[in-house]
């Protein structure tokens, strides 16, 4: 007997990813229809319970491509197929069934070392902070304050960022300037920058930048203004702010950026150039 004439061996398999699920069997194939992509993390394009999701039905052996779906046609032998998905996935210990995406990995569900606190200090050579342990800025009000020395001639380099290319903030000195950086995903319509119109000059500095958060849900936008030494030097606005994560793998960076920019105006890790004396983060509301 050739081998592509061979009676087929595995019978029976099931599947279940983020209760986007699907049964094969003896040639059928039923599956739920996802109903949005990994890569979108909008959180409330999901029907109301697992028990929603529709489903389809294909024959592999005449249409092993899945054009064609038969889920109208062969309404008995869909519900067959379910059936035969609830018997598997209580074999195998697949329930409960859970269609959070994004959600799931908030560093909220975990255990939590910072709850109350609302201040943190930074010194410099800190990095690699997770954002488990790192001061929650999303959804919120915050400023980010950072002592520094600028010698003559000027200074470039991070300050403080959190996240990177595909999420995430920077507080830095771009063309000696004191710069905020915001980015919302890796899309240019999600990237934002306040600057300060004038380099700073030589001598102990204090560069703070105090984001005023929308409020009305997550992931809302607001104002970042940028002050030196106290006085108002530029504002602007965010239209757009991360919802739950920052980043699975990015961390908090004091003085330099140990992953992705933010922006690609700089190349990471585009370490400050002089003395950084303290970065203050302050959580309000």
């Amino acid at each position: 007997m050739r081998r592509s004439k061979a009676p087929e061996q595995h019978k029976t398999q099931y599947f279940e990813i983020i209760a986007n699920r699907a049964i094969y069997h003896d040639g059928w194939m039923a599956n739920t229809t996802p109903v949005q992509g990994p890569w979108n993390n909008k959180l409330a394009e999901k029907p109301a319970t697992v028990n929603d999701y529709k489903w389809e039905l294909y024959n592999l052996k005449e249409g092993f491509t899945q054009s064609k779906d038969l889920a109208k046609q062969y309404p008995e032998k869909l519900a067959a197929m379910q059936k035969l998905f609830m018997q598997e996935a209580e074999k195998n210990k697949v329930f409960p069934l859970d269609d959070r995406y994004v959600e799931r990995a908030e560093p909220a569900n975990r255990p939590q070392h910072n709850v109350g606190r609302t201040s943190y200090t930074y010194y410099e050579g800190t990095t690699r902070i997770t954002e488990g342990m790192a001061p929650d800025m999303k959804n919120r009000s915050y400023s980010i304050t950072a002592d520094v020395t600028i010698p003559d001639g000027g200074a470039n380099g991070i300050l403080m960022t959190q996240g990177g290319y595909f999420d995430g903030n920077a507080l830095l000195l771009m063309d000696g300037k004191p710069t905020f950086l915001s980015a919302r995903s890796l899309y240019p319509k999600d990237k934002s920058k306040v600057q300060a119109p004038n380099k700073l000059s030589a001598g102990k500095h204090t560069i703070k930048v105090d984001f005023a958060y929308d409020g009305g849900g997550v992931g809302k936008g607001g104002q970042a203004t940028i002050f030196v030494d106290g006085k108002e030097v530029s504002k602007g606005r965010i239209d757009a702010t991360a919802p739950v994560r920052i980043s699975m793998d990015e961390t908090l960076d004091i003085g330099e950026d140990t992953g992705t920019p933010i922006v690609r105006d700089y190349k990471a890790p585009f370490k400050f150039t002089r003395e950084i004396e303290k970065v203050v983060i302050d959580l309000k509301n």
